[in-house]
């Protein structure tokens, strides 16, 4: 066997850690609808500790406040799912880590936990460099198709996740 994972996400990873390392960046994720899929991708490359710094796997509230200072107000005001949390999971994860860029997830890979407003498939990204300064931050919405179901969805936000990985 030669990887857990789908070819596909296999493959981007490879792209990420290749052109990271052509570049002398080093990499961050702090994942939460994910739970670490991307984090898994990146290290399924031989070499990838040579980009790969940091994985942080925050599914719960109180870890993404734990682990990546996200605001209690933040969390509360917006919600788990939003920019504003991804912006702070990825700013999180760049202050934690020495990593050059980060990339956050959180989202509702469902069945369950979808609203009117945040249906199932929706997730949210944001991307954090270190360089030029830390408050270059991108964030962006994406509601996946939630008829490939929970994993079809945990994909499309990992391979979206490291295509935001690129330098």
């Amino acid at each position: 066997m030669d990887s857990l994972l789908p070819d596909d996400l296999v493959e981007k990873a490879r792209e990420v850690s290749a052109a990271n390392l052509a570049a002398g960046k080093r990499i961050a994720v702090a994942e939460s609808c994910t739970g670490g899929l991307v984090s898994a991708a990146l290290t399924e490359i031989p070499g990838s500790s040579a980009v790969f710094e940091a994985g942080y796997v925050t599914y719960s509230n109180a870890a993404k406040k734990a682990s990546l200072n996200v605001c209690d107000d933040v969390v509360d005001t917006f919600g788990a799912v939003s920019v504003a949390t991804a912006w702070a999971m990825a700013q999180g994860a760049l202050e934690s880590s020495g990593a050059d860029i980060a990339v956050a997830i959180t989202g509702i890979a469902g069945p369950d936990g979808g609203t009117p407003n945040k249906p199932v498939g929706t997730v949210v990204f944001a991307r954090a460099e270190r360089e030029p300064g830390p408050d270059k931050v991108t964030a962006d919405q994406k509601i996946f198709d939630a008829s490939e179901g929970r994993a079809g969805i945990r994909r499309q936000a990992a391979l979206c996740a490291l295509e935001l990985l690129m330098p």
